[in-house]
């Protein structure tokens, strides 16, 4: 498969891509595209790794990813259904250098401005969804009017941003290769322990040259990146299993210590796993 970057395919004459996503998992390579998506997830569900921030996507979320914005979608590893997701994806030139510009679509401006940091829709949630499954037996004239809908729709909409940080430079081929090494590895392994010196090893770097390689690529050091990632798989398991004691998702979720397990998710959800629990 291809790393950074990564080209959806399309004919040369289109200008709107309609693609349906439909397996256990989905593609889940860090990568990157100039076109922006607008996703619709209708069944599936795990972890969102989006700029400098990871995230859940679930069942019913409508989430659009801005041009260039590295991003993973890595299914729950117990996924026993098939994921699905249909997306649009198109540029801000894709029908004109200025179609965009035009004083007719100035109400969706702000549309491109959310999208350049990534954002979910929380409004309207069934007037999209409707929307997303028209497109499936829409003619391509069709689909580019239930585009401009989107658009408005999402241009108005109540919305949570989905990252803070974007790095200012294009991933190149290489980079792109460490990278999505990185982030597979992390992914794959952070039930077990990992040490920088083990992530270095994998992105081919010294200990101190990657931790200065990651921080400036993703604005946080790789073992909050880590953490965030334990912690979010912990709250799924502290949602979902209701007779596993605090210790048992702790140690589920890579770490060894129960203090410091509690006070990495107070510190990254603002309340204590134990709360938590209780609130789900």
């Amino acid at each position: 498969m291809k790393v950074l970057p990564f080209k959806i395919p399309k004919p040369e004459e289109d200008g709107l891509i309609f693609q349906v996503d439909s397996s256990t998992l989905f593609y889940d390579k860090l990568h990157q595209h100039e076109e922006i998506q607008i996703s619709f997830i209708s069944q599936g569900g795990g972890t969102l790794v989006i700029g400098d921030s990871i995230n859940r996507f679930t069942k019913n979320d409508i989430l659009i990813i801005g041009s260039n914005l590295p991003h993973v979608f890595k299914s729950d590893n117990n996924a026993t259904t098939k994921s699905h997701m249909l997306s649009l994806f198109f540029t801000k030139t894709s029908f004109g250098n200025l179609f965009f510009e035009l004083e007719e679509l100035k109400e969706v401006s702000l549309f491109f401005k959310r999208a350049k940091y990534g954002f979910k829709i929380t409004s309207q949630i069934k007037l999209v969804k409707e929307l997303f499954f028209e497109l499936e037996s829409a003619s391509k004239f069709n689909r580019f009017l239930i585009l401009l809908k989107l658009l408005k729709i999402a241009s108005n909409c109540q919305y949570e941003s989905l990252t803070s940080f974007i790095y200012d430079k294009k991933y190149s081929d290489n980079e792109g290769y460490r990278m999505r090494n990185v982030f597979e590895f992390t992914m794959n392994n952070f039930e077990k322990e990992i040490t920088l010196n083990t992530i270095a090893a994998i992105a081919n770097m010294s200990k101190n040259a990657f931790c200065k390689y990651f921080k400036k690529r993703t604005n946080k050091t790789y073992i909050q990146f880590l953490n965030e990632l334990r912690i979010e798989h912990a709250c799924k398991l502290l949602a979902k299993n209701k007779d596993f004691s605090i210790i048992e998702i702790a140690e589920a979720s890579g770490f060894n210590n129960i203090s410091n397990f509690n006070r990495q998710f107070k510190s990254i959800k603002n309340t204590s796993p134990s709360r938590f629990k209780k609130e789900q």
